[in-house]
C-alpha cells in the first residue's frame, strides 16, 4: 500500500489531502478547523484529520508532497523586485520575514509538525502541475485537454496541456505579470471586495450592469489575441511593486475613485463588474477554442482559481467546442494539495490509473463526519431541545415538510465538502418557489449583500425540466451557470422590464424566483442518488409534496465565516441567525423550541459580530 499526503500552504486557503494507492481517502481545508476564513498557515489540523481518517501514523506515509516549488517562486519575487527598484523595495522588505521564516523552508516546517517522525521523502511539484493534475486525474476521462488559469504560481499564470492515462504534458503557458486572475482581482479590489475571496461577488454582481467598459479594458488594460493569449499593460497595475492590485492611473482611466467596502453599490460598480466578467468570458472561450484546435480532443478539464468562475464555465459548455467538461471542485489553491499527491503517484511513481466513469472525487465529500455521540455532546452542552428520528429516510420527510412550509434549514450530515461549495452536507436549504426567500436568506440568515444569487440543487434526472443545459450533461459540483428553461419563466410587466441595477431584484422572472438570477440564469447543482443518497432523498421527498425537484442550496455559514465543520459550529450558527430548523444527522432542532441562547454570545465575540 502506498500512502501519500499532499499539502498546500502559505498563500491562501491551505489544505491537505491523502491518497491510498491512488484512491482519495480524505481532503480538507484548514479554515474549517481554525475558523479563520481562507487560513493560509501550515494546515496542521487538516493534516491531522487526513491521517486520522486513513487510520495511519506519520511513520506509515510513503511520501509528502508540497504543491509548488518555493525557491522558484522566490526567484520570481526577487527578479520582479529587482526589475522595479526602487518602487518595489518596501513591498519586498515587508514580504521577507515570512519567506525567510516559513515559505522557503518547507521540509523543516513539515518535519516540525511531525516531530521528526517522518521516514519518507518530501516531494515538490510545480503550482500548475498540481492544478492540472487535480483537474485531470480525478476526472472520468482517459484522455482530455487541460486548461488552468489562476493568479500566479511560481511564474505561470495560464497553462494548457494534455492528459492521457497516467501522464500529463503541459504544452504552452503564459507567465507573470500577465495574468487573467490578477486582472480580475484588480477589479475585485477596486469594487471594494476582498481580493482572493470576493471575486465571486463580482461575478454575481455582473448581471445587474452593462459591459460599457469592455472596449476600454481591451484597449488599455489587456491586449488579447485570437488564440486567447494576452498581455497586460503594467502601467495600470500595482501588484509588481506594492501590495495594491491597481494604481492611480487605473482610477484615472475609469474617471472615478475605488468603491469603499460596505458602501452602497452604484450603477458604475455594476457596469464595471459586467465589463470585466464579459472580458473574462471572451478570453477563456478563445483559449478553449484554441486548445481544441490544437488537440482535437472532445474532453476538457479545468482548474485554477479562474475555473471557479461558473459563468465562464457555462459559457464554454454552451458556446465552446468540447463535448464534455470536468472542473476540479476545489479548483483554487486548496485543490493543489490533492493535485500534488496525484501528480507524484501517477507521473512520479508511474502507477497505473484506474478511471471511475462517474469521477473519482466521490462527490467531493472528503472531510470529517461526526457520530451521534459527538452530536449529543454538543446538544447536551448547550441544553438544546431536539427530536431524534429513526433513520435518514424519516429525517428526509421531515426536512422536506419544513422546506415546503417556508422554513429555512441548516443541514449538517455526512462528510464535509472539500472546496468552496456546499453540496448538501453543510448547506442551508430552502424553498425556491418562495418570493421572499432570496432576500430573507441574504439579509436575515447569511447576513450578506442583497444582490447575491442562490444556487439550486436539482435531482439529476429532472435537470432538463428546469434548466436549459445541454442534453445529458450534469453539474454535480455547482460549477456551471446555465439559463433557466423557458418552461419555468414568467412574463415581466412593462415596468419590470425597465428596472435597472439593484431594482432588477424586484422582478420575479420564474416560478422559482429564489434561484433565478436577474439574467435568467442559475448556478446548478445536479444531485445523484448514487453519490449522495441522503440529499437526493430530501429533494425527492420535497418533489412528492410540491411537484418541484429543486431546493435552494447555500453554504452553511454567514459572511466572513468558513463553512461549518463541527456540530458545535452548526449549532452556534443556527442560534445566531434566523434559521428556523437545524438538522444534525437525524437530530432535528426547531428554533421556536430552544430556550437557551448559550453559544450566541461566544459566536458573536469570535467573529466580532454586532
Amino acid at each position: 500500500m502506498t500512502y501519500l499526503l499532499g499539502i498546500s500552504a502559505y498563500y491562501h486557503d491551505s489544505a491537505a489531502a491523502l491518497i491510498k494507492d491512488g484512491q482519495i481517502i480524505a481532503a480538507a481545508q484548514e479554515e474549517r478547523f481554525t475558523r479563520i476564513k481562507q487560513d493560509s498557515e501550515y494546515p496542521v489540523n487538516a493534516v491531522n484529520y487526513c491521517l486520522k481518517e486513513a487510520g495511519i501514523e506519520p511513520e506509515q506515509l510513503d511520501g509528502v508532497v508540497y504543491y509548488e516549488k518555493p525557491f522558484v517562486k522566490f526567484e520570481r519575487i526577487l527578479e520582479t523586485a529587482m526589475a522595479y527598484v526602487p518602487c518595489s523595495m518596501r513591498s519586498f522588505i515587508n514580504a521577507m520575514p515570512v519567506w525567510l521564516n516559513k515559505k522557503l523552508f518547507i521540509p523543516s516546517q513539515i518535519d516540525k509538525h511531525f516531530d521528526k517522525r517522518l521516514k519518507c521523502p518530501i516531494y515538490f511539484t510545480t503550482h500548475h502541475e498540481s492544478h492540472c493534475a487535480s483537474a485531470f486525474f480525478p476526472s472520468p476521462f482517459e484522455e482530455a485537454a487541460i486548461l488552468c488559469l489562476d493568479g500566479v504560481g511560481e511564474w505561470d499564470t495560464t497553462t494548457w496541456g494534455i492528459g492521457k492515462g497516467n501522464k500529463i504534458e503541459i504544452k504552452q503557458k503564459i507567465e507573470f505579470p500577465h495574468s487573467l486572475g490578477l486582472l480580475y482581482s484588480a477589479f475585485t479590489g477596486f469594487l471594494g471586495f476582498k481580493v482572493n475571496s470576493g471575486e465571486y461577488k463580482v461575478m454575481g454582481l455582473a448581471p445587474y450592469g452593462e459591459p460599457i467598459y469592455k472596449d476600454l479594458i481591451l484597449e488599455k488594460l489587456i491586449d488579447v489575441k485570437e488564440d486567447g493569449s494576452f498581455w497586460l499593460n503594467q502601467e495600470y497595475f500595482g501588484y509588481c511593486t506594492t501590495d495594491y492590485m491597481y494604481n492611480k492611473k487605473f482610477e484615472k482611466l475609469f474617471n472615478r475613485p475605488p468603491r469603499k467596502p460596505e458602501t452602497a453599490l452604484s450603477q458604475s460598480d455594476m457596469d464595471m463588474a459586467a465589463s470585466i466578467q464579459a472580458v473574462t468570458e471572451e478570453i477563456i472561450l478563445k483559449l478553449a477554442n484554441y486548445v481544441y484546435k490544437q488537440t482535437g480532443l472532445k474532453n476538457l478539464c479545468l482548474a485554477g482559481g479562474c475555473a471557479l468562475n461558473c459563468v465562464s464555465n457555462g459559457n464554454i459548455l454552451k458556446n465552446g467546442p468540447f463535448e464534455n467538461i470536468w472542473t476540479q471542485p476545489a479548483a483554487g489553491d486548496a485543490g493543489g494539495a490533492l493535485g500534488a499527491v496525484l501528480a507524484v503517484y501517477y507521473m512520479g511513481l508511474n502507477n497505473e490509473r484506474k478511471i471511475n466513469p462517474e469521477d473519482s472525487q466521490m462527490g467531493s465529500l472528503l472531510g470529517p463526519k461526526y457520530c451521534d455521540d459527538e452530536i449529543l455532546e454538543t446538544l447536551n452542552k448547550y441544553g438544546a431541545k431536539y427530536t431524534k428520528y429513526e433513520n435518514d429516510e424519516e429525517t428526509a420527510k421531515v426536512i422536506a415538510k419544513y422546506i415546503s412550509e417556508g422554513k429555512s434549514i441548516g443541514h449538517f450530515a455526512g462528510r464535509m465538502e472539500y472546496g468552496p461549495r456546499a453540496l448538501g452536507n453543510r448547506s442551508i436549504l430552502a424553498d425556491p418557489r418562495n418570493r421572499e426567500m432570496q432576500r430573507n436568506l441574504n439579509l436575515a440568515i447569511k447576513k450578506r449583500e442583497s444582490f447575491r444569487p442562490f444556487a439550486p440543487s436539482c435531482l439529476e434526472e429532472d435537470v432538463e425540466e428546469y434548466f436549459a443545459i445541454r442534453e445529458g450533461k450534469k453539474s454535480p459540483y455547482m460549477l456551471l451557470t446555465q439559463p433557466i428553461s423557458d418552461k419555468i419563466k414568467t412574463e415581466l410587466t412593462e415596468e419590470e422590464k425597465n428596472y435597472k441595477g439593484i431594482d432588477k431584484l424586484k422582478a420575479y422572472r420564474s416560478i422559482l424566483p429564489a434561484i433565478t438570477h436577474v439574467n435568467y440564469s442559475a448556478r446548478i447543482q445536479t444531485v445523484s442518488k448514487k453519490v449522495n443518497p441522503r440529499y437526493w432523498n430530501i429533494i425527492n421527498e420535497f418533489k412528492k409534496l410540491t411537484a418541484c425537484s429543486v431546493v435552494v442550496n447555500t453554504s452553511f455559514n454567514i459572511r466572513g465565516e468558513p463553512i461549518v465543520n463541527t456540530p458545535e459550529n452548526a449549532y452556534k450558527c443556527f442560534m445566531y441567525t434566523d434559521l428556523d430548523v437545524l438538522v444534525l444527522e437525524n437530530f432535528v432542532l426547531l428554533k421556536e423550541e430552544q430556550t437557551s441562547l448559550l453559544g450566541k454570545e461566544e459566536y458573536q465575540k469570535q467573529f466580532k459580530l454586532d
